[in-house]
């Protein structure tokens, strides 16, 4: 009797023990190995204790994630692709991050190569990784964030009320092929998404008031989709917009303004003003003030007296700076640069800066684009030389008089002279203007201000902006080309751009010029979101009552 009872006993606890084991197993498979914090993780350190099952994101400020790893990702690189060395896997390969929301995958990101240090994937097992602050911060994981929410559907994707939004983390390789292997870590937070409270006065389209300088366009527009968007302006869904400018035959069709701005508001749209530099060369070329942009460099420096003078120099023309291909070692795409706009402006003598620095040994000049600012403060320098009474007079006379422009602003170098790399201030309406010359290819009331020839050269597609990862960019004289797809029908378009999800858009085959003022300066995503602006509101709006 007893030895039954023992045996029921036995039973019993091993059952017991495997639904124990179960329940363990069910669990982990639900939460899986990846957990969350709302914690400041600046001021104290993540423990278990403080792993968060609920975000909201308007109200948190702080938001980490904390995964553990089973091995350090070195290893399952290396299950990847065995024959490889350590730094052969370090450089091909690092974390895959996939954003899941409401069970519906929204974005998955390969993490850079060169994000976070080598420990980090050689040793670390536990891994905290900074998503949310209240401010900026200088971390891969902030700005991979930023990517999810701002670029790549994630606010699109967390609407008002409740949401689950999963993070799974895989090692992935890039070699001939892209490898991605099994899952290391999995974790759910349950997403809290209140509802945005706004002044509902600035949903209606604005009325346009009297005195613009336009005749008013009688045409009609699709007044949902822009109250749609004025909504999502309001709400923050589109950051620090602060005007919308839409000229349609030569008429003003819609002017909006927001966040306190005003038609008279002057906009600080950074490296829009890079295409005001082509403009005002253009003019120079035509009045024979400078022989043409095939100009060489060398024709206005004494390139050898500055340093790292090399032959390769003397073949630099106006039109290689016109076009970001002049070979110089600048890139502001690349922080590591010597030629960056940053450290150009640190210095007391921007001429001296750019004439100083090394040519590329392998770039092509007139074929190999590198986005160089500094190339075109260099081409403002040699009009401030060439015109009579130097570069702002010039342009006042030539350009923004014939215009009817009268309220701007140059910035100035440390030596005085007009900067051309950007930050030159108009009124929104204004800047409508300068895109509706190019529209009018160089006329303006009877006035050839522009010849054809250099607006067609301007607006064409020069140089291919492919190797810097711009899908089928191209860039002219400092402007821009590109294709909006709306409704599987393409809309080609030339532009100016400048930092903040500032633009100027002049259309090819359609009767639009478009100006987006705005000020999300350095904020990730501003010129995307400025792009979603155009495809999902503006041009539905305007194309379906032409």
């Amino acid at each position: 009797m007893k030895s039954n009872f023992l045996c029921i006993l036995i039973t019993c606890l091993l059952i017991s023990c495997k639904n124990n084991s179960q329940s363990k197993s069910t669990l982990l498979n639900e939460t899986g190995n990846l957990y969350f914090s709302t914690v400041d993780f600046t001021k104290a350190k993540i423990s278990s204790e403080e792993y968060a099952k609920n975000f909201n994101l308007h109200n948190d400020p702080y938001l980490s994630m904390v995964f553990n790893l089973d091995k350090p990702l070195i290893q399952s690189l290396k299950e990847l692709a065995p024959t490889l060395s350590e730094e052969e896997l370090l450089n091909k390969g690092n974390f895959q991050f996939s954003y899941v929301v409401d069970g519906k995958i929204i974005y998955v990101e390969n993490l850079n190569t060169g994000a976070g240090p080598k420990t980090r994937k050689t040793e670390n097992l536990r891994q905290v990784i900074p998503l949310v602050t209240p401010e900026r911060i200088d971390f891969w994981g902030w700005f991979m964030w930023q990517r999810f929410m701002k670029i790549n559907g994630g606010l699109d994707a967390f609407t008002e009320g409740n949401h689950t939004l999963s993070i799974e983390i895989k090692p992935y390789l890039k070699d001939s092929t892209l490898k991605v292997g099994p899952l290391l870590a999995k974790g759910n937070i349950a997403v809290e998404v209140p509802k945005i409270v706004i002044d509902e006065n600035l949903v209606p389209v604005q009325k346009i008031q009297p005195n613009s300088g336009w005749e008013i366009s009688k045409d009609n527009f699709d007044n949902n989709k822009i109250e749609a968007l004025n909504r999502k302006i309001a709400e923050g869904r589109f950051e620090d917009i602060n005007g919308i400018v839409v000229i349609k035959d030569d008429k003003l069709l819609i002017e909006e303004y927001f966040n306190g701005t005003s038609r008279d508001s002057i906009h600080n749209v950074r490296s829009v003003g890079k295409s005001f530099a082509s403009t005002i060369m253009g003019i120079v070329i035509e009045e024979g003030l400078i022989e043409d942009e095939n100009a060489l460099l060398k024709d206005f420096y004494d390139l050898k007296s500055y340093k790292n003078y090399s032959t390769k120099k003397d073949s630099v023309t106006l039109k290689s700076l016109l076009t970001m291909s002049s070979g110089f070692l600048g890139d502001d795409w690349d922080y590591d640069s010597p030629g960056t706009e940053d450290k150009m402006q640190s210095t007391d003598n921007w001429v001296k800066f750019t004439l100083n620095l090394p040519m590329h040994k392998d770039k092509r000049i007139g074929k190999d684009y590198n986005y160089f600012t500094a190339g075109v403060g260099l081409l403002g320098d040699i009009m401030h030389r060439s015109v009579p009474d130097g570069l702002v007079s010039y342009a006042d006379k030539k350009l923004f008089i014939p215009l009817g422009i009268t309220n701007y602003k140059w910035f100035y170098t440390p030596n005085k002279v007009a900067y051309t790399g950007g930050g030159i201030q108009l009124r929104a309406i204004d800047f409508a203007k300068y895109g509706q010359l190019y529209k009018n290819k160089g006329l303006w009331n009877g006035k050839q201000i522009l010849t054809e020839e250099w607006v067609e050269k301007s607006l064409t597609k020069q140089v291919s902006q492919a190797y810097t990862g711009i899908e089928d960019g191209y860039y002219g004289y400092l402007f821009w080309n590109k294709v909006y797809t709306v409704d599987g029908k393409d809309y080609e378009v030339s532009f100016a751009t400048g930092n903040g999800g500032n633009k100027i858009l002049i259309f090819k085959d359609i009767p639009f010029v478009i100006v987006i003022t705005a000020s999300a300066y350095n904020k990730p995503g501003s010129n995307a979101n400025v792009d979603k602006m155009m495809v999902d509101y503006i041009l539905p709006a305007i194309l379906e009552k032409q």
